[in-house]
């Protein structure tokens, strides 16, 4: 960019600015961004609303579409708002007001609308013309005492008009139905509650303020989602969520058993979680049908009329129902999670993420506020009636001279103001009375008036001037609005329950699968398969010429496979998807990405409880947890790295506190296992110092039952006095003792 310093500004041009782009860009996405945090996706803690949920019933309000009311079409409504109050699209105009009367959206909804306004099944609304609105007693709650000075008003976007900044909010919007939005760099997702519990709460925090969210939690036991469902999350993981305001909460259809008699059955779900779409939902399920990844499940049903009712039909009546229905919570939106993030615009219009206690007190702080702006523009109401009332009491004091001066005098109101000290506006009202007001019933109701006005002009004084008055009137408003809302109320009991995690750990990989034993075999060039139950005795067995059986292992059905190569990768088979015993099998190679020169030197039975040790050709090795083995590709999971021409030699279980390794060169080394570091994957230590040659084998014992080994005719042979073997990790070794195993190996066996 050319450099502007030395520009003269004056041959740019009356309307030409000159910025760096850099400055001009950052400058105007600032504005940008904090419009659509404050004005478009945060609600404010106080009513809870966005701009545009302010408005559309600031609007109904004008068009007096109160409860009591009929209903008004949309299409005038939406019209209102855009031409009055929210510069903006009427499409955005009316999604906003058809979410404020949907039941299933919202928990108390703000709208009543009539018509059709989309359903469960993600239908959408008729258009505006078709549908007509009016308020809801919550809605109109919102705006109770708009009209006595109860909070601040600015001028509309054309500044023709004024506009609430924010509602007196006479009900807990923000926590009752929640709220959803998404800004620049931050997001809102507050989950409906319900009002009575949140009433409660508030009660509760009035007499203590710095009540424990746990004493909260007592009252405002979760979310109540408008469409019901069953909340499983750990209540410690609620009390973080709630103290923090993040968390989330894991949320599960409502289902039962429905017995159709002779031992058949079918599930029925009654209630879907918050937000899901129940014809997508039962599309992912009939795809999971599809695609087999249910195959427990037979068929699926939409039989909802105005009630949900998904038919779930099992394959076999011998399914347990909640293995099933704990398969399908894992693979559909039959369970989610609803997402708490309270991030709200606070008083001064700050956003920030607050905890369930700041959200109610700021709920309250406003209230309280909302009463004493309320408290001041009754009482000047009053001190006004008063100083009129006040003028009437001297007229009809002295009714003759003011009969007199009114008659006679020139200019009778200076002559009034005179004679009885009167105010401007005393003396006015005076004129203006009429003569059949002066009788002495008028004076009586004069007095009256003048005295329940004094009255409650003390009580308001008492009341701006006591902070437990104030709170004692809120707590009356609040009991009110739980008396409406109770939980014994239609709309108001809790329709989301509680329940703890069913003790089911369900494995989708294994679950369909029926668990009979096989014995797995692989030959010496690699060729697998699977035998019917335990087969002890392989004589029979055939191989292809030249072949013959390299590891035979007992397993199930339901058992993971692991073979370790020597490039030091493990790869993982399931045991059901192996070939039959009928022939020789499959190559292994077809199954895996197991290279040409890479051999198999393990094969076993996955078992995630125990630890295991690896060691490479060139006398490197660690321990390593079974459970970090599997591998979810082909290419198997690298574990045991290996180069410059070394390679995986053995994988052993450690079966006790020794490990005894031996060198090509037949020196053995003892010493103990705690002394190998335990790693996820890497070279390793050295195991043991050798001049020249490479590791030969490895093994682990006990020192109670001590070293042994298999000798040329697979006999079991103890190695006496061990114990002078004995050294510490990565030394030379003694040579083995007479009579050692030949071939210089501990076992032949290279099964775990």
């Amino acid at each position: 960019m050319t450099d502007t310093k030395d520009r003269n500004p004056a041959k740019s041009g009356p309307n030409i600015v000159i910025e760096n782009i850099d400055d001009a860009l950052s400058s105007r996405y600032l504005a940008y961004a904090m419009t659509t945090i404050t004005q478009r996706a945060l609600p404010d803690v106080r009513d809870g609303l966005k701009p545009v949920h302010r408005r559309i019933l600031y609007a109904m309000r004008q068009l007096k579409l109160n409860p009591e009311n009929s209903h008004k079409k949309c299409a005038r409504i939406v019209g209102d708002v855009m031409g009055q109050y929210h510069p903006h699209g009427d499409a955005s105009i009316y999604d906003a007001l058809v979410k404020l009367s949907q039941t299933f959206a919202a928990r108390y909804p703000l709208i009543d609308g009539q018509g059709n306004f989309g359903n469960i099944d993600g239908d959408s609304a008729a258009a505006m013309r078709y549908t007509e609105a009016r308020m809801t007693g919550a809605g109109k709650a919102l705006l109770e005492g708009l009209d006595e000075d109860a909070v601040d008003f600015k001028a509309t976007y054309n500044e023709e008009d004024e506009e609430p900044v924010v509602l007196p909010a006479g009900f807990p919007n923000l926590l009752a139905n929640g709220s959803q939005g998404i800004a620049v760099g931050m997001a809102t997702s507050i989950p409906p509650h319900n009002a009575a519990e949140l009433c409660n709460a508030a009660l509760h925090l009035i007499k203590a303020p710095n009540a424990r969210i746990e004493t909260l939690l007592e009252h405002v036991k979760g979310p109540d989602f408008p469409t019901g469902g069953i909340i499983v999350e750990p209540r410690e993981n609620m009390i973080e969520a709630y103290a923090t305001g993040r968390g989330g909460f894991k949320t599960r259809a409502r289902w039962e058993i429905e017995d159709l008699g002779r031992g058949q059955w079918q599930i029925i779900v009654t209630e879907i979680p918050y937000q899901v779409q129940k014809s997508r939902l039962i599309e992912k399920l009939a795809e999971l049908i599809e695609t087999k990844r249910a195959p427990w499940l037979a068929d699926v049903r939409d039989e909802s009329a105005e009630d949900v009712r998904v038919v779930l039909e099992p394959k076999s009546k011998n399914i347990a129902p909640e293995l099933l229905m704990e398969s399908l919570f894992k693979l559909s939106e039959l369970e989610t999670r609803a997402s708490l993030n309270m991030n709200v615009l606070d008083a001064t219009g700050t956003p920030r993420v607050m905890g369930l206690r700041e959200v109610l007190q700021s709920f309250l702080d406003h209230r309280r506020e909302v009463l004493q702006r309320r408290s001041r523009q009754r009482l000047g109401k009053i001190e006004d009636r008063m100083e009129i009332l006040e003028g009437y009491r001297i007229a009809f004091l002295n009714l003759d001279e003011v009969i007199r001066i009114i008659r006679f005098e020139d200019e009778p109101k200076l002559e009034l103001i005179k004679a009885f000290k009167l105010t401007d506006r005393q003396a006015e009202a005076i004129l203006n009375m009429r003569l059949r007001t002066l009788n002495k019933l008028q004076e009586i109701e004069i007095q009256s008036e003048h005295g329940k006005l004094g009255d409650e002009k003390k009580g308001i004084e008492e009341l701006l001037a006591s902070d437990q008055l104030q709170w004692s009137r809120i707590a009356g408003q609040i009991r009110e609005v739980r008396d409406i809302y109770g939980l014994k109320t239609e709309i108001g009991k809790r329709r989301t329950s509680f329940a703890d995690m069913p003790d089911i750990e369900i494995d989708l990989a294994t679950a369909f699968i029926s668990k009979e034993p096989i014995t797995v075999v692989m030959s010496e060039m690699g060729w697998i398969r699977a035998l019917k139950g335990k087969v002890e005795d392989l004589s029979t067995l055939k191989f292809k010429e030249g072949d013959g059986p390299a590891f035979a292992l007992p397993a199930y059905t339901t058992d993971k496979i692991v073979m370790f190569a020597s490039n030091g990768k493990f790869y993982t088979l399931s045991a059901d998807k192996l070939p039959g015993g009928r022939g020789n099998g499959e190559p292994i190679r077809l199954m895996v990405d197991l290279q040409d020169e890479h051999t198999p030197i393990g094969l076993f039975v996955h078992n995630p409880e125990r630890q295991l040790l690896v060691a490479s050709t060139d006398g490197y090795g660690f321990r390593v947890d079974e459970k970090d083995l599997i591998a979810s590709k082909r290419g198997g999971k690298q574990i045991l790295n290996v180069k410059d021409g070394a390679e995986a030699l053995r994988c052993v279980e450690i079966r006790g506190e020794k490990i005894a390794t031996i060198g090509e060169n037949r020196k053995i080394l003892i010493y103990n296992v705690e002394e190998l570091p335990v790693l996820g994957r890497g070279k390793g230590v050295r195991l043991q110092k050798f001049k020249d040659g490479g590791l030969a084998d490895i093994t682990t014992f006990t020192a109670l039952e001590g070293l042994s080994y298999l000798d040329a005719s697979s006999r079991r042979n103890n190695v006496s006095e061990w114990q002078i073997l004995e050294g510490k990790r990565a030394q030379a070794g003694r040579m083995a003792p007479r009579g050692f195993s030949r071939a210089g190996v501990f076992t032949m066996d290279k099964r775990l």
